[in-house]
């Protein structure tokens, strides 16, 4: 049977969804942060830092922070939005034979008017079964004027040892290289390796990636989110995050399904989804 369960995470009010076949997420309503996920018979697959700070206003370094209306600092707004620090509220959690699932939201209030001026309606729904996890990120316009908006799912993969992980799915995909000034390159290689630090935009991405690791593989598949970021700081980045520890580079990868090369038009009374799909194998 599956089961709903609050838990307090460091003084954050979070829910535990756990589906009938024992597999689990956890989600808190800062930020309707998805913390943990571990798929049924299987091990944690989402990174969370040991030095993240739980506190209001502030972001948590890993899990799935949710960006929007802003990725990064491509707007006016302090980098990566609002979305990811403002307070969601549970709206409801059902389950089925086979999956537990629950949708927080977000609605534009004065708060966030002040910061972005304009009305919508954000739900975030997790959904948990088996070895398989589905995260849906909708914006609703519920004004009177179109807006644009770049988002993101930004996803910390949990890995063994980032010098042993392999993705494939990405080759002959443009990119901006983040790490040299936005320059646009194409990713040549069929597997992409990683040995240093990494920061790409891809753009026009396919819709399956795959991450292999010795013993597992996890394929990252996303619908409406058309690119995808690749990030990893490397020991040569870390140390400009205090609330990521001096070796937790090896343990992460961000591979984060995202709209961002070219930004979303949302007409009043419209709606625009974006998913993006773990499945460990």
């Amino acid at each position: 049977m599956a089961s709903f369960a609050a838990e307090n995470v460091h003084g954050l009010d979070a829910l535990r969804l756990t589906a009938p076949d024992g597999a689990s997420a956890l989600v808190t309503g800062h930020g309707a942060h998805l913390l943990s996920w571990i798929p049924a018979g299987g091990d944690e697959r989402l990174y969370l830092s040991e030095t993240a700070v739980y506190a209001p206003d502030t972001p948590i370094r890993g899990g799935i922070p949710v960006i929007f209306p802003q990725f990064g600092t491509l707007g006016p707004l302090a980098r990566h939005g609002f979305a990811r620090t403002a307070s969601w509220t549970l709206d409801e959690s059902r389950a089925g034979a086979d999956y537990a699932m629950a949708t927080w939201y977000l609605d534009g209030n004065a708060t966030t008017r002040a910061l972005w001026p304009h009305d919508f309606h954000a739900e975030l729904t997790v959904s948990v079964g088996g070895s398989q996890l589905d995260v849906e990120l909708a914006i609703e316009n519920t004004g009177s004027e179109p807006f644009d908006f770049t988002a993101a799912l930004h996803t910390y993969l949990r890995v063994r040892e980032i010098e042993h992980a392999k993705l494939t799915g990405l080759e002959h995909t443009e990119f901006r290289d983040q790490l040299a000034g936005g320059k646009v390159r194409t990713e040549p290689h069929e597997t992409m390796a990683f040995d240093g630090p990494i920061d790409r935009i891809h753009l026009n991405v396919p819709p399956r990636l795959f991450l292999s690791e010795s013993g597992r593989r996890l394929l990252i598949e996303s619908s409406g989110f058309p690119d995808a970021v690749i990030w990893n700081p490397w020991d040569t980045g870390t140390a400009a995050f205090k609330d990521l520890p001096p070796l937790g580079f090896r343990r992460m990868l961000c591979v984060e399904a995202a709209a961002i090369g070219t930004p979303v038009t949302v007409k009043p009374g419209l709606v625009w989804a974006g998913r993006q799909t773990l499945v460990a194998m």
